[in-house]
């Protein structure tokens, strides 16, 4: 049986959500970002304390079709950006409509009508953020992080982040390192 579950965004939200259905003794095949396969059939008295359980960690179980296509949307991107060493290369559109074996206008067209924005400004919304980490542990070039997340050029990279921050990335990570810097000398 599978459940889909809305705002699980990370590694943790998935560490979370094993535990509960180790607590509550559902045996699972496998838990992804916004999607788990429970091996049993679950009593209402289980789904219901899932459903309890869950939402005290900011989760909730869904069954509205839409919701839960917009969770896999954005799961497919948050995993694609966040949590893989290499973006696919063909373009985000292909990518999407392959990963979820839907038409990408038809994603596109419902991502919009229910969350109020792009899936493109979805995207640069966690490139961006993707941007901000990689400055922050300092182990790559901005060159480097321009290549990995497939931005045409560091100039193109450093106008997006400016457009969606206000800040240039090196002014940044300067400012992160300062901070960083005042909080060792407390």
């Amino acid at each position: 049986m599978k459940l889909f579950i809305k705002n699980m965004v990370s590694i943790r939200c998935k560490m979370i959500v094993e535990s509960e259905l180790e607590n509550l003794r559902l045996h699972y095949a496998f838990v992804d970002l916004g999607e788990i396969k429970i091996k049993e059939k679950i009593s209402a008295n289980k789904l219901k304390a899932l459903k309890i359980t869950l939402r005290k960690s900011g989760l909730e179980l869904m069954d509205d079709k839409k919701a839960i296509l917009i969770e896999k949307i954005k799961n497919v991107i948050i995993e694609m950006i966040h949590y893989s060493d290499d973006l696919p290369e063909t373009n985000f559109s292909d990518y999407l409509s392959k990963k979820l074996d839907q038409d990408y206008t038809f994603l596109s067209k419902l991502f919009s009508e229910v969350k109020g924005t792009t899936i493109e400004h979805f995207i640069i919304a966690h490139k961006i953020e993707r941007v901000k980490e990689l400055l922050v542990y300092n182990e790559l070039t901005l060159s480097e992080i321009a290549w990995k997340l497939h931005y045409s050029s560091v100039a193109h990279l450093s106008n997006q982040f400016k457009k969606v921050t206000g800040l240039t990335p090196s002014f940044f990570k300067k400012m992160k390192h300062k901070r960083r810097t005042a909080l060792e000398n407390v």
